[in-house]
C-alpha cells in the first residue's frame, strides 16, 4: 500500500519541473522497492514487536543524483513516508524517527545504487509500560504494541485462551488505549469487559487468564 501511494504522488510530481528526471533508466520506485525490502531484511524480533532500520542511506551515481537534480529532497520526503507506510502495514516497530539521506557515489555506474539502513534509537523515553506476569517492564511509546500467541507479536504470551493476534495497547497524545482485535474470549480492564479503553495507571488488563499492569510516571 505505500510503495502504492508513493508512486502515485511521484507520477504527480514528475507532470511539472521533474518530468526530465524521469527519462533515464533509473526510476525512484526501485529506490523505494530496495528501501521496503531493506526494511524486511533486517527485522528482528524483540519484546516489542518485529524491530526494522529507521535510518537508511542510499547512494546514488553521480549522473543520476545530478538528474534528478532539485528533486533530490522531495524524493527523500517521500521515500520516508514510503518507509512510514509499510512499517504500518506490516506491524513493524521503529525505535526512532524515519530519515533517509541521498547522496552519490563516483565508483556507481549509472541507474545502479545501494542502500544501507540501520536501527537508531531516538532520545524518546517511555512514560507508559505494561508489566508482564514475570515484571518485565515494556515501554509504550507512539506505534501499537501487538498482544497475542504470534511469534511477531510486540508481547507474545503462551496462554492457550488468547489468541494469535488478540488486542493492542495504542498511544493517543499522552493517553493510552487498549483494544481489543476481536479475539475469542474478550479482553477486560479490571476484571470489566472492554473492547477499547483508556487505561489509567494501576490497572490490571486481563487477557486470556493472564494479568498485566498498566503503569504510567
Amino acid at each position: 500500500m505505500g510503495l502504492q501511494q508513493f508512486e502515485q504522488r511521484l507520477e504527480r510530481l514528475v507532470e511539472g519541473a521533474f518530468a526530465k528526471a524521469f527519462r533515464g533508466e533509473l526510476q525512484p520506485i526501485e529506490l523505494g522497492r530496495r528501501l521496503t525490502r531493506e526494511m524486511d531484511l533486517h527485522r528482528a524480533v524483540s519484546a516489542r514487536g518485529l524491530i526494522v532500520p529507521n535510518s537508511f542511506e542510499v547512494v546514488l551515481s553521480r549522473e543520476d543524483y545530478e538528474r534528478f537534480g532539485g528533486f533530490v529532497d522531495v524524493l527523500s520526503q517521500e521515500l520516508m513516508e514510503a518507509a512510514k507506510e509499510h512499517g504500518r502495514s506490516e506491524d513493524y516497530v521503529f525505535l526512532g524517527p524515519i530519515e533517509v539521506k541521498i547522496g552519490w557515489n563516483d565508483e556507481l555506474a549509472k541507474s545502479t545504487f545501494a542502500i544501507t539502513g540501520e536501527v537508531l534509537e531516538g532520545e524518546e523515553t517511555p512514560t507508559a509500560w505494561i508489566v508482564l506476569p514475570d515484571g518485565q517492564r515494556i515501554g509504550i511509546m507512539d506505534e501499537a504494541v501487538t498482544i497475542g500467541r504470534l511469534p511477531e507479536c510486540g508481547i507474545q504470551l503462551s496462554d492457550p485462551n488468547v489468541s494469535r493476534r488478540h488486542a493492542q495497547l495504542r498511544r493517543q497524545g499522552e493517553a493510552v488505549y487498549v483494544v481489543d482485535l476481536g479475539s475469542t474470549n474478550g479482553t477486560k480492564v479490571n476484571g470489566v469487559v472492554a473492547r477499547q479503553q483508556r487505561l489509567a495507571d494501576g490497572d490490571v488488563v486481563t487477557i486470556g487468564v493472564t494479568s498485566l499492569r498498566f503503569e504510567t510516571g
